[in-house]
């Protein structure tokens, strides 16, 4: 089984912590986590235990359930400034919500064409109803435990993006699986965030 978590990972949860609380709470973090270095190297691959201590003193320092701070990283890589790249990256798998939904079991791959020894979960994507789907995030041990939340918060950041209103409901599923339900109740709410494909920029919707 695999112990080691890429270091684009580890990056991202201190990018997070920097960008949202501050240097000096990150710091904090990383002290009492008995980092060696305070800054993760995005190329390397640091111990799944390390990563998870850096976690749960990230989880003290904030003040933050797990679940819940996973669910904020997830919103974060989608909303802010430093990670417009990524963000628009995003909107190209539609021109919808539910094109984008059905755009995520391509992620994985995606991922590994701009990073190749990043290994995110397998995504198996079902429509159980009239816009009713459920997201099965296929977790392969502990070091990809909790992707669920990260996606949940992907997906409310991408529905505000697109204008949609969802309701989502997160389950255990078999053996490690995670799962997502969602519910797409209205893909044109609000107007959105402006965004044009081919375009090298967007501004902000009204």
């Amino acid at each position: 089984m695999d112990r080691r978590m890429h270091g684009l990972v580890a990056r991202t949860l201190q990018c997070f912590v920097q960008d949202t609380y501050g240097e000096e709470r990150w710091r904090r973090v990383a002290d009492d986590a008995r980092l060696e270095l305070p800054e993760f190297e995005a190329m390397l691959d640091y111990e799944a235990q390390l990563i998870g201590r850096v976690l749960t003193r990230a989880e003290l320092e904030l003040d933050k359930p797990r679940a819940a701070m996973l669910e904020d990283i997830g919103t974060y890589l989608m909303t802010h400034p430093n990670n417009e790249r990524l963000r628009r990256l995003m909107r190209y798998g539609g021109e919808d919500f539910i094109d984008f939904l059905h755009s995520l079991e391509e992620l994985p791959g995606r991922a590994r064409l701009a990073v190749p020894d990043l290994s995110l979960p397998a995504l198996e994507l079902s429509e159980t109803a009239p816009r009713r789907f459920a997201l099965v995030c296929k977790c392969t041990g502990p070091t990809s435990r909790g992707y669920s939340h990260v996606l949940a918060g992907v997906l409310r950041a991408m529905a505000d993006d697109y204008g949609a209103l969802i309701l989502l409901d997160l389950a255990d599923g078999p053996g490690d699986d995670e799962l997502i339900e969602i519910t797409v109740i209205e893909t044109a709410y609000t107007r959105g965030r402006s965004f044009v494909l081919g375009a090298h920029g967007a501004g902000q919707g009204g």
